[in-house]
């Protein structure tokens, strides 16, 4: 008994002090997309002031294909050292279990939820040049021409598609699906007229919109949004309709809750800047509570996301792949 209290001691001696020295090293943030999408440059100006306040610098690495399920895999089956992290979203974290049928990893059981960043709702447009002036034109539209309104997205799994699919299935109405490897190509067709609607995500849509190259129709926003003063909320349309784009970093199975907590604190410094705040907010994220940003309400979150979209999958009828 004696032998065991001092092998423990030593043990746990050993945990503290590993976990005093961390960072020792640069940590790695895998992002499951290509560089410069939405997804991203955010996890890049969220690593450089959450390196910044841990004294370590972080390293974006891409890992993009199979709509991030190749990404999530890697960091699934990485070391729980605290070195590794997975910049998380709605559909490879929450969609991805009702989406693939052999999916290489469990959300829920292989990663550690470490804290939720700020969200980004969705914007419906079309191009500039559309015939739908408002989103009961579109709306009206759909309905007398079953399946002829094209509805381009980012992929299968993506949020654009997700969306999109519980738009169409809250109206009852037929569209044809368009999916793209990126939003990128996806917006590009768009303004040269080749499909008729993207939902956008608003930091991206932005840009779009003021320079008159597309035109916001709705926002997935509970209420209107100032950023874009002539889209209206789908749920004008759809009483408590609601969808946005949530994000936040996981870390493999075994991470030390310590260095969870390390993390959690830097990020909640990183976001309490006000200046940084007015700059999110002004790019159409939403801000939210800070007790929201904790690892408990975070997976309380994910948990809930993964039964609302199973819902979601099963009454659009996107089949697994």
């Amino acid at each position: 008994m004696f032998l065991k209290a001092i092998l423990g001691f030593a043990i746990g001696l050993f945990t503290l002090t590993a976990e005093a020295q961390w960072p020792a090293r640069p940590m790695t943030w895998v992002v499951p997309f290509a560089a410069g999408g939405a997804t991203d440059v955010m996890a890049r100006e969220i690593a450089q002031r959450v390196g910044d306040n841990l004294k370590q610098s972080i390293v974006i690495e891409n890992v993009p294909g199979a709509g991030g399920t190749l990404g999530s895999a890697k960091v699934a089956k990485a070391p729980g050292d605290g070195y590794t992290f997975l910049v998380g979203h709605l559909g490879y974290i929450s969609a991805a279990p009702s989406l693939y049928k052999q999916l290489p990893y469990q959300p829920m059981v292989d990663l550690v939820p470490v804290v939720r960043f700020p969200d980004t709702p969705l914007v419906l447009v079309v191009s500039a040049t559309s015939r739908f002036k408002t989103l009961s034109d579109l709306i009206e539209y759909a309905r007398q021409n079953p399946g002829k309104l094209n509805v381009a997205n980012a992929g299968v799994g993506s949020t654009s598609h997700l969306i999109a699919a519980l738009f169409t299935s809250r109206l009852n109405i037929k569209t044809t699906d368009i999916p793209y490897k990126g939003i990128a190509p996806a917006v590009t067709d768009l303004i040269g007229g080749s499909v008729d609607v993207v939902f956008d995500q608003t930091n991206t849509a932005l840009g779009y919109v003021h320079a008159g190259k597309t035109r916001a129709l709705a926002v997935t926003s509970a209420a209107a949004m100032p950023q874009f003063p002539e889209a209206r909320p789908v749920s004008d349309v759809l009483p408590g309709f609601e969808a946005v784009t949530w994000y936040g970093l996981y870390a493999p199975k075994g991470t030390p809750p310590e260095i969870i907590e390390l993390v959690h604190q830097a990020y909640l410094k990183a976001i309490a800047d006000s200046q940084w705040q007015a700059s999110l907010s002004a790019r159409g994220m939403r801000l939210l509570p800070a007790i929201d940003y904790s690892p408990a309400r975070f997976g309380a979150h994910t948990v809930s996301e993964i039964e609302r979209w199973r819902a979601v999958v099963r009454q659009a009828g996107i089949q697994p792949q």
